[in-house]
């Protein structure tokens, strides 16, 4: 079906303005300058330790275990249902998608913590946000076409890295390696931003290019930020104990990577 001139044209305008350097430079400046908050006062030097209060003391890891397991379900539910009825649940997808990234903001990026109170990392709070912006944005311009289309067989090489993310085997307590198959319905990875947006993207790449471009390209590029900092404290700051972690993570680097450079590589852009 063809999309109304203005739905159209709005999406070729967003879509040019992701493309733009200063766009993009505003998206690394939100993740890397804008500084945490909390409620007990703190001097700069002080904001990585501000920054480890938050994301070891996060809302998300305060949740009953419940939480996490209708959070692994669902997408798993999600995922089949487009191999089968396709975009009969596109925006099903999309909103769930969206609202997912409204959860990673509030849940990993806020935090009453011992040291500094109430805190947020007000910059991963402002990209998450802004990711499930574009996402919600998805669901009313139906961009993302579900259905079957010939590709490369070396596009799959994103699908076990995904799952590993997805099923995230490490012992929650030592940090050590774990490869308990229950993780992948109950552990905490179906609501962090790190181990769902390989799944997310590995679903757009799959389908490119009859995807929303922006989306994937702002999703994508939020994955790079995240990903950079989590190699910089898994492999150099603290490999003793993070390795893992680390390991874990590279889904996470590898396919927002790939994700962003597809989002700029010329084909014609797709109109359902």
């Amino acid at each position: 079906m063809d999309q109304p001139k203005d739905i159209e044209r709005t999406y070729r305008k967003i879509e040019l303005i992701t493309r733009r350097w200063w766009f993009l430079l505003i998206f690394i400046v939100i993740n890397t300058i804008i500084p945490p908050y909390a409620s007990r006062e703190f001097s700069p030097h002080e904001i990585g330790k501000v920054t480890e209060a938050i994301l070891t003391q996060a809302i998300i890891f305060s949740l009953p275990s419940e939480v996490y397991v209708v959070f692994k379900v669902v997408p798993i539910i999600l995922i089949s249902l487009i191999m089968l009825m396709k975009n009969k649940v596109a925006r099903l997808f999309n909103v769930y998608v969206a609202i997912t990234y409204i959860l990673f903001a509030l849940l990993q990026s806020i935090a009453i913590t011992e040291e500094y109170g109430f805190a947020v990392l007000t910059g991963n709070l402002v990209m998450f946000m802004i990711v499930s912006t574009f996402w919600f944005w998805e669901s009313v311009v139906h961009k993302n076409n579900f259905t079957s289309i010939k590709r490369s067989p070396w596009r799959y090489w994103v699908v076990p890295l995904a799952f590993l993310a997805f099923w995230y085997p490490i012992n929650s307590q030592t940090l050590v390696p774990d490869f308990n198959p229950i993780y992948i319905f109950t552990n905490i990875a179906g609501l962090t931003f790190c181990t769902m947006t390989p799944v997310y993207l590995a679903v757009l790449i799959l389908y490119w290019p009859q995807i929303n471009v922006a989306t994937l390209r702002v999703t994508s590029l939020a994955g790079i930020l995240i990903a950079f900092w989590n190699v910089i404290v898994n492999f150099f700051i603290a490999p003793d104990i993070l390795w893992w972690n680390g390991i874990l993570h590279l889904p996470l680097l590898s396919i927002s990577i790939y994700a962003f450079i597809l989002s700029f590589r010329k084909s014609k852009l797709y109109q359902r």
